[in-house]
């Protein structure tokens, strides 16, 4: 007996009428997103309209598809708006409108500056259900791919060869034609040119325009460089004032080679780029090669996985990027009691930065073997060091004892991960703008969309309670937060 098989009558389900509510259960992200739009003041975006012109899709349906987009990895604009044609959970999100993708895409544009207030109410709103009590954070970066190409970057020694490439060409074309202006007026033939009097005009005006962006990166580069040798310099007389005062202290001049004062200026290999002149070449830690990109960084709450607060420059290291990215940590939620770094932050700026701050600074003084052997597990915990040991001596004594090594093991479990699923879940891996201050704004809509996604797995998918600003402060009393958790 021949088997049976299940067919499917396409055009009958084309022609099937179904219920969006069907589709989407009551814990849907895009329930919740909408639920926790709905208690967010959004009395700053609606200032932002004018009084005239045509109506308006309200500021709701089209956060609602910046959020979830993020959320889901639509990051484009014209994504989010074909989505809104095939996507259930968009259509819901649009209200049954759909928007074209230059609305979307100006409106992102345009209240880039409120993201950070939204950002922040979306952690008040947390804090009130009862979901993030702000103790120790995390703190991680990770580079990101900015919206240019590294072909369109120069670097210094080769913007010095185009220069007087492109400056001799138009002398060049200039003799040419004051040697056919002489001919002309001499009678004589005129020597042969190329192209005709219009080409040649525009030969000279593209040259000249190219000439005008390259001095243009010059200034940015030699600019770059003064800060650079500010920093080098300050850093070298650091070095040279810790040489100096252990030789008094030991008494006899200390081994090593003595450091070397800075090169000032720019260097060959400084690079400028034309498309994102604020984004810079940095260098790439899976493949070791080099993009051009910002360095993004975050400060995960380690109980509750949310992002409380963020950060982005176009600095090559973390070193400096402790300090302001604690600092962006909303005041309303007080301050960590505990902050937790790896060995790419430590210095002792950055500690005494830390502690001045009331945070007491967790940072590894270097890299930790992956399968440590089974001695250092039992091992005897070292004497304390004296009070005249260096930051790196102190530190290390610190993360050895028992409640250092607890409070550093959960970096890794905690910021880590939010940064994975940034990256691989949603998929985030290059800006969509330009310069570092949408660039900027961009890094916090995303930060702000994953933490629409882990509250609506904390509050498995109930909505938000209401915000109330005014009653809203560090140590709120709501829910039983201890004032040690603010």
């Amino acid at each position: 007996m021949p088997r049976k098989f299940i067919t499917a009558d396409y055009e009958a389900t084309l022609n099937r009428t179904i219920r969006l509510g069907d589709a989407l259960p009551p814990t849907h992200l895009a329930r919740f997103v909408v639920a926790a739009i709905a208690q967010l003041d959004l009395s700053r975006l609606y200032g932002r309209y004018g009084k005239r012109g045509g109506t308006a899709l309200a500021p709701e349906r089209l956060l609602g598809l910046l959020f979830y987009g993020y959320a889901t990895g639509a990051f484009s604009s014209r994504k989010r708006e074909q989505a809104t044609y095939e996507s259930i959970p968009f259509r819901f999100l649009a209200g049954e409108h759909h928007p074209d993708h230059d609305t979307i895409a100006q409106f992102r544009k345009t209240f880039l500056p409120e993201l950070q207030d939204l950002f922040v109410q979306l952690l008040l709103c947390a804090h009130l259900a009862g979901v993030l009590t702000l103790g120790t954070v995390s703190v991680e970066g990770t580079k990101l791919h900015a919206a240019a190409s590294k072909s369109q970057a120069v670097s210094d020694k080769h913007r010095l060869e185009l220069e007087q490439r492109l400056r001799a060409e138009v002398a060049a074309r200039f003799a040419l034609g004051e040697q056919a202006d002489q001919a002309s007026q001499a009678g004589a033939p005129a020597p042969p040119l190329p192209g005709s009097g219009s080409g040649r005009l525009e030969e000279i005006t593209r040259r000249q325009v190219r000439l005008a962006h390259l001095a243009q990166a010059k200034a940015v580069l030699a600019e770059r460089a003064q800060v650079r040798d500010e920093a080098e310099q300050a850093a070298y007389e650091a070095k040279v004032a810790t040489r100096e005062a252990r030789a008094r202290q030991t008494g006899r001049r200390p081994g090593g080679r003595p450091p070397q004062p800075p090169t000032p200026g720019p260097r060959d290999n400084d690079q400028y780029n034309f498309t994102d002149p604020d984004s810079r070449i940095m260098k790439n830690s899976t493949n070791q090669g080099f993009d051009q990109d910002y360095n993004a960084q975050v400060a995960v709450e380690q109980a509750s996985f949310l992002i409380v607060g963020e950060s982005l420059s176009n600095h090559p290291t973390d070193q400096g990027e402790a300090l302001p990215t604690v600092d962006a940590i909303p005041p309303a939620l007080g301050l960590p009691p505990a902050a937790a770094l790896d060995n790419g932050y430590f210095s002792a700026d950055n500690i005494a930065g830390l502690r001045g701050r009331g945070i007491e600074p967790y940072i590894a003084t270097g890299r930790e073997p992956h399968h440590p052997s089974w001695a250092s597990y039992f091992a005897a915990q070292p004497a304390p060091p004296p009070d005249d040991a260096s930051p790196r001596v102190k530190m290390a004594y610190t993360l050895q004892t028992e409640l250092g090594h607890a409070i550093y093991r959960l970096r890794k479990c905690t910021v880590e991960p939010v940064i994975g699923i940034i990256k691989e879940v949603m998929g985030f891996r290059q800006f969509s703008l330009r310069g570092i201050v949408a660039a900027a704004g961009e890094w916090c809509l995303v930060c702000l969309a994953f933490n629409l996604k882990r509250l609506h797995v904390l509050l498995a998918g109930q909505p938000l309670p209401p915000l109330q600003l005014a009653s809203v402060g560090p140590c709120s009393a709501a829910n039983d937060v201890s004032p040690t958790g603010c």
